[in-house]
């Protein structure tokens, strides 16, 4: 599979604003967007660990760095499936 670039202009002084190399923004820009996009649920997991440049793990990892929940339910789903959970514990018991 072929990558596809994308371009855009960046103030001349972003990197020295942000303290980082403009390697390390780029990389940084990369994630934000990937995890911004998975949030939103734009991007599957591995997409956006792809879009990122990492593994799908490492991507798992920032986003509990960045407080991005790895699960995306509605309240009706995340209802269910509690009510599907309570159902299996007591057909054990």
């Amino acid at each position: 599979m072929s990558a596809q670039a994308v371009s855009f202009d960046l103030p001349a002084d972003l990197d020295l604003a942000v303290k980082t190399t403009p390697a390390e923004l780029a990389a940084q820009i990369r994630l934000m967007a990937a995890l911004k996009m998975f949030e939103l649920g734009k991007l599957s997991s591995g997409k956006a660990a792809e879009l990122a440049g990492m593994s799908r793990v490492e991507f798992f990892e920032m986003c509990g760095r960045y407080r991005v929940p790895v699960f995306n339910y509605t309240a009706e789903e995340l209802q269910a499936e509690l009510v599907q959970d309570v159902e299996q514990a007591r057909q054990k018991e």
